[in-house]
């Protein structure tokens, strides 16, 4: 199990238990068919602390040596705004998305266009698209 692995529903905002939705990928159970499903994944890793599991789904061309999540950080709701491409047909995607969290009792959000890429018939956070002027 992750490090911080809730009790109850997947901090991606899917209905279905942890252990079922995210969890599994988590474990290394299967991997994300769809970019959007990647993101999902990835922002409950930052829910849960799963730092191992944020490198192994990163690109590795911009792969960073290590993490280091921020434990006062606590990562509470995900929004998806628009995903593109990033089908199990697709080899590239773009997920819009926002993402809630409380740090040191202050609530905030963060917003990203991120771009996904298949790397040997696995999804991977490829970057972050630039915002629009």
């Amino acid at each position: 199990m992750s490090p911080r692995a809730p009790a109850a529903g997947c901090p991606c905002g899917l209905p279905a238990p942890y252990p079922e939705c995210c969890g599994r990928f988590h474990r290394g159970q299967g991997s994300a068919p769809t970019a959007e499903l990647l993101m999902r994944s990835r922002f409950s890793a930052f829910a849960v602390g799963d730092e191992a599991y944020l490198l192994r789904t990163w690109h590795p061309a911009g792969r960073p040596g290590r993490l280091d999540l921020d434990p006062q950080v606590r990562w509470v709701r995900l929004e998806i705004l628009q995903a593109g491409g990033g089908s199990v047909v697709h080899t590239e995607g773009t997920v819009r998305f926002r993402a809630h969290y409380v740090e040191r009792g202050r609530a905030g959000q963060m917003e990203e266009h991120s771009r996904f890429a298949r790397v040997d018939g696995r999804w991977v956070y490829a970057g972050a698209l630039p915002a629009p002027a």
